[in-house]
Parts: structure tokens; sequence; C-alpha cells
């Protein structure tokens, strides 16, 4: 049986750069304060936005308590690939502040403004770009009342118009709308299926729903106080809605994908919808997700459930995945 052939020496790679080998030398020469090696890396991605968006979130983190992104503005401050990751290193900073000041403690307005201004100017920089619009709409949830509803959506708008099909500016819009931020359970759902609905074949915005479905249990477990057994944690992974949502991404998704080559940018994504199918119990599907996936696994959302690690080897070795 499968089982049997299970590899014991079996381990996850939890790379935060997710394979991307050329960001992590580009991450590296942040360390060092040398910012040549992101400028070189952001013009050779050129218009992938798939890619300069994985790349430009990760180089942001971790610029976000450097100086690096500066220097590098100092010396080029017309450059439209420094004034983005700019814009998004502001971003990471008003959030690290929101995170350092705790779940429902106000944080100084100017900070967002702050971000909200690199942003647009961002945008204004490379007009072609998604990038800052995504940064633009991720920061405008720090507001305590939100933005205006004809702010967010001519935001939206200019995103959707520079990237339709962009799984990581739908999922800021997601977490805007949810209850967590300026919305409720049933707006994040109604805009992941709505999303859902009109991707074409082989689109990976299915998966929005299993990504909905992580914020709805982040929501009720920090209600329950951390209490797993309070809130039904089998229901919620695995009642028949949810079973037919991980089928249904599957399907059109999966389905649909010509090759089951990963960019680093669809790995996050990818291990969202084995989580769901592991949790569901559609153990089919979760055993060709984990046979795409090999050893390379994201933090989130096994996190979420349990020790990452330990819950990636669970699973993996549970559905019958061979070596």
């Amino acid at each position: 049986m499968a089982r049997g052939n299970f590899r014991r020496d079996f381990t996850p790679d939890f790379d935060p750069d997710c394979g991307d080998f050329a960001l992590t030398s580009a991450r590296q020469d942040i360390v060092i304060g040398r910012w040549q090696g992101l400028r070189e890396l952001l013009r050779s991605t050129g218009p992938d936005w798939l890619a300069r968006g994985h790349r430009v979130r990760l180089l942001a983190q971790a610029c976000a308590g450097s100086s690096t992104v500066e220097s590098w503005l100092a010396a080029e401050p017309h450059s439209g690939d420094a004034l983005v990751l700019r814009a998004a290193t502001e971003t990471a900073r008003a959030f690290n502040v929101a995170i350092t000041a705790g779940r429902g403690v106000p944080i100084d307005t100017h900070r967002i403004d702050t971000a909200v201004l690199s942003c647009l100017k961002a945008a204004e920089s490379y007009p072609d770009d998604p990038t800052p619009w995504i940064s633009l709409i991720s920061v405008a949830r720090l507001y305590p009342k939100g933005v205006r509803r004809q702010e967010l959506g001519r935001w939206w708008d200019e995103l959707h118009g520079r990237d339709p099909f962009s799984v990581e500016g739908h999922l800021q819009v997601l977490h805007y709308y949810s209850s967590r931020w300026h919305g409720t359970h049933g707006l994040m759902y109604d805009f992941a299926r709505d999303a859902a609905g009109v991707a074409p074949s082989g689109c990976p915005l299915p998966v929005l729903v299993q990504y909905a479905r992580v914020e709805e249990f982040r929501y009720a477990l920090d209600a329950a106080k951390g209490q797993h057994s309070s809130m039904g944690i089998g229901q919620h992974w695995s009642n028949d809605g949810a079973v037919s949502d991980v089928r249904r991404t599957w399907d059109r998704w999966i389905m649909g994908r010509s090759g089951n080559d990963v960019a680093p940018g669809e790995l996050r994504d990818l291990n969202h919808l084995a989580h769901a199918a592991c949790h569901a119990g559609v153990h089919d599907i979760a055993a060709a997700l984990f046979r795409m996936l090999g050893r390379r696994a994201t933090r989130a959302p096994w996190a979420y459930t349990g020790d990452p690690d330990k819950q990636f080897v669970k699973w993996h070795r549970e559905v019958g995945v061979r070596g």
C-alpha cells in the first residue's frame, strides 16, 4: 500500500523565497545594504506580473527594517522600480507597526498616509505596473474606518485593468472585505466566488474561496481565544460546501492548467488548496497536489492548524503519497 512506501526521512522545504534563487541572492544584498542587486533583479523581471509581484512583496518585507531602498532612491530618484519597491516597503512598515501595536489598536494615520502617497507616486512613475495598486489596496485596510467605497472601487479598477487575474490583488480585496477588517464573512465569500466564477479555465482565482475559508477560520479562532474544540473545527473544513469548493477549484484551476510546473509566485496558492483538500477529506486531490508540490511548502496556511512542519508531513503521509 502507498502508505507503506512513505519515506520516513521526508522533510518539507519552507524556503521563504519559494525556490526563487535570484530573489534569494538579491535579498542577501539587503543584509549588507547593497541595492544594486535589487535593481538588477527587478529590471530582469520586467512585466512578468506574477514574478514581479512575488519578488516585490518579499523584497519589501526584507527592506522594511533597513534603509536599502532609500539608498537606491537617493542614487536613482526617478527609478520606477525603486519607487515601486519603496511603496511596498512603506506598506510593509505600516503593517509591522500595526502588528506591534496589537489587534484593534489604531496606528498613526500619518504613517498610513505616507504609504498611500508612496503607492500613488509609484503608480505614476510606472504606469503599466499593477504592483503599486496592490500595495495601495493592502494598506487601505489599516485606516480605522477603511476608505470610501468609491475610492476603493477606483483603485480596484486601476489594478484590474492592468492585471485582471492577479491572485495577490484579489487577495488584498478579499482581506479588506473580511470580518477581520471592514466587511463580513458573507461579503468576503461573495467576492471570492464572483472572482472564481468569471476566471477562465486554468486561472488560479478559484483558490480565493480556500483563502476565504482560512480567513474565516482565523477570525473564529481569535474569537474563541485559541480554543479549537469550541469552534467545530471538523465541520468548518469538511462540510459539504467545503468539499464542493475544493473539487470546484481543482477542476477549474488545476485541471485547466497546461503542465504541472509551479512558479514561485503560485506556491502559496497551491499549498492553500492542498491544505483545504486534506482537511476536507478529499485525499485523491490532496495526493495529486502533494505530488505537484514535492517538498515545497509555505508556512501559511499549515501554521494556522498546528505546527506547519508536522502538519505537512502528517498529511503527506496520511493521503498516501509515495516517496
